[in-house]
């Protein structure tokens, strides 16, 4: 008896069980199928927010993998166009991040590197090439120039410029070379030869139309115009220099790079009368 009332006893339980549950078995799992994976385009873009010209390096892009369908004609890419994995060894995925860091056999430091940023990009933000510019292109100078600065050229030649070796970038000073009359009273005067530096420690923004030190190796080339970055009161004493003769630069150590920079006002004078043999002279001379 106390057998068939536990018996009884499991069954209504289990009917009861059944009713709470909806009376209905669970239904089994159902296992979707993963959505393909859209292609993918390696994409170069900033890796941090870059200001106005800032000159790029290597380490300021990155490839990243985006949405072949969404790549902008603008954007800078490797050229292939493959699904995206779901799941990847980490072999696997060191294999494709090797391969991006290439484009066309040339690493991302080499595709934009040395370029000046002409618009602000954000971190994350594709490279486009017109938000860069490159040297010899269109409006480079207007970028590269500082702030309140203008870009002046002079004319040059080997002599005048330290035998060829002043190269974009270099620190220079312009010293003005003219003839000076001097007033004589007994042997009517003569002339003298008088060098003055006229501005110091500007730098030279290109040469011709150069504006990158040459490459290793590469075949000297000597300019006949060198193009200098300076301020307006400079731009001025410039002027003036180039129409009172001709002009030297000399090149200033790297070291010098913080040093004084702009127009050197002009030295006083004066007039020293010297009494020889009877004649009297004069001549102009600098403290």
């Amino acid at each position: 008896m106390i057998v068939l009332v536990a018996a009884v006893a499991a069954i209504g339980l289990a009917v009861v069980m059944q009713k709470a549950m909806g009376g209905k078995p669970a239904p089994a799992p159902v296992v979707e199928a993963a959505p393909a994976s859209k292609p993918m385009t390696q994409v170069l873009v900033a890796k941090r927010d870059l200001a106005i010209g800032d000159r790029l390096t290597g380490g300021d892009v990155a490839w990243q993998p985006w949405p072949s369908d969404t790549v902008n004609a603008a954007f800078i890419t490797n050229g292939a166009a493959e699904p995206a994995p779901t799941k990847v060894s980490a072999k696997a995925a060191k294999a494709v991040g090797d391969a991006a860091e290439m484009i066309g056999g040339v690493s991302p430091e080499k595709a934009v590197e040395g370029a000046i940023v002409r618009d602000p990009i954000l971190s994350g933000e594709p490279i486009t090439a017109r938000k860069i510019v490159r040297g010899g292109e269109g409006g480079y100078l207007s970028v590269v120039l500082g702030p309140g600065k203008r870009a002046m050229a002079v004319p040059i030649t080997s002599e005048t410029a330290v035998g060829g070796f002043i190269l974009p970038g270099d620190r220079v000073d312009v010293i003005q070379t003219h003839e000076q009359t001097t007033v004589g009273e007994g042997d009517g005067g003569g002339k003298q030869v008088v060098a003055e530096t006229v501005i110091q420690n500007v730098r030279v923004l290109a040469l011709d139309q150069t504006t990158a030190a040459e490459k290793k190796d590469a075949k000297t080339i000597v300019a006949s115009t060198a193009t200098l970055e300076v301020g307006p009161v400079e731009a001025e004493a410039l002027s003036r220099a180039k129409a009172g003769g001709p002009v030297t630069l000399t090149l200033r150590a790297y070291t010098d790079l913080g040093g004084p920079s702009g127009a050197v006002a002009p030295p006083d004078s004066s007039v020293v009368r010297i009494n020889r043999g009877g004649q009297t002279s004069s001549i102009s001379v600098r403290p």
